[in-house]
């Protein structure tokens, strides 16, 4: 299968998408923050041909229009924008749509089959961020540590990573470097990926837009610990809790199926994150932790597990595959192993 990367003008924006093309049945894979659709270009090129396979860039990152984002909308810029674009494309509009969600594509993943459930034929949920935003929570079902969510948002980004991200720095000469967090985050120690895949992949997060209006956001200060506030634009604005509940996904209908696969050993969505402040604190990384009494680590991956138990006792079916020696990314980790987890999902369906 071969793909074609093209720009397409909707509606909302103009959207960079790799699309394999035809009229197969659509599968839409959505990525993650600081990341790109083609992340997904070598899985793209392994589907058989009954299946249409489509990457796009959200805004503000890849090569899509860099409109800003609402981050009092949650994740809903990304969702119409999605729509539209599917409303778009030939051979698409009115079609039901498989959703491949990685990371916070997953909570896109889960957003719009909750506007749009009609359109949803199946759910893969990679790695998918807790549908209770991320950051800022104390227990799983998504109850804030203070109530301006704080410790969420913004404000919570690495001004050392985003001073490199904004330099393009392809360096791996210090832990802030976008190189150094893919090989110490997107993937395990023992899953390496070459040179050639690394630089390709470091290429692409280079393109993430930064600023107030898109990666990380406006920043707002908070007299909680530690100090910081989700503000009401930009990337981590938007997955914060203040803006992002999914809870009432539980409840739509129809309810197609969902396949959740996660890497066990992922550091990035994790009960224990390094990325959580909560867990940071803890470790004593971040000063001043008020301690798990008020502001614990936040579980997100139990977090996940509670909503979609709520989704199965309402009716919903879903599996969880735990990959093992695997981080944040299993598509690109356990490329053979994911590619059969997600053609066995897709001939289930009937899709």
């Amino acid at each position: 299968m071969s793909i074609v990367h093209r720009h397409v003008t909707t509606p909302r924006l103009d959207q960079k998408i790799l699309d394999t093309g035809g009229k197969g049945a659509p599968v839409a894979f959505i990525h993650g923050n600081i990341s790109t659709g083609e992340f997904f270009s070598d899985l793209l090129l392994k589907l058989p041909p009954p299946y249409r396979g489509i990457a796009p860039d959200l805004r503000g990152f890849g090569d899509t229009e860099p409109k800003p984002i609402d981050a009092t909308r949650g994740v809903d810029d990304f969702v119409d924008d999605l729509h539209s674009l599917f409303e778009t494309l030939e051979n698409m509009a009115g079609q039901r749509v498989v959703l491949c969600g990685w990371s916070v594509g997953g909570a896109v993943a889960l957003r719009y089959a909750m506007k749009h459930p009609e359109r949803v034929a199946g759910l893969v949920l990679e790695a998918p961020m807790s549908p209770f935003g991320f950051g800022g929570t104390r227990d799983s079902v998504g109850t804030p540590c203070f109530s301006d969510f704080a410790g969420s948002g913004a404000g919570t980004a690495s001004p050392p990573f985003v001073e490199r991200l904004t330099q393009k720095d392809r360096s791996s000469d210090s832990d802030f470097s976008p190189r150094k967090i893919v090989r110490s985050f997107f993937v395990h120690a023992n899953n390496q990926i070459s040179v050639e895949e690394e630089d390709r992949l470091v290429d692409e997060i280079l393109k993430t837009r930064t600023g107030p209006a898109h990666y990380p956001g406006d920043t707002q200060n908070s007299p909680n610990w530690p100090s910081v506030s989700p503000g009401v634009s930009g990337m981590n604005n938007a997955i914060s809790p203040k803006y992002l509940n999914l809870s009432a996904f539980a409840s739509i209908q129809p309810k197609p199926n969902v396949l959740w696969i996660r890497g066990k050993d992922d550091q990035i969505v994790s009960d224990s994150s390094l990325f959580c402040f909560g867990f940071l604190g803890k470790l004593g990384i971040i000063p001043g932790w008020p301690g798990d009494d008020v502001f614990p680590p936040q579980p997100m991956v139990s977090q996940t597990r509670k909503l979609l138990d709520q989704y199965r006792e309402n009716g919903g079916r879903y599996e969880e595959v735990v990959f093992p020696d695997c981080g944040h990314s299993p598509h690109l980790e356990k490329p053979v192993l994911f590619k059969e987890k997600l053609l066995t999902f897709l001939s289930e369906l009937g899709f």
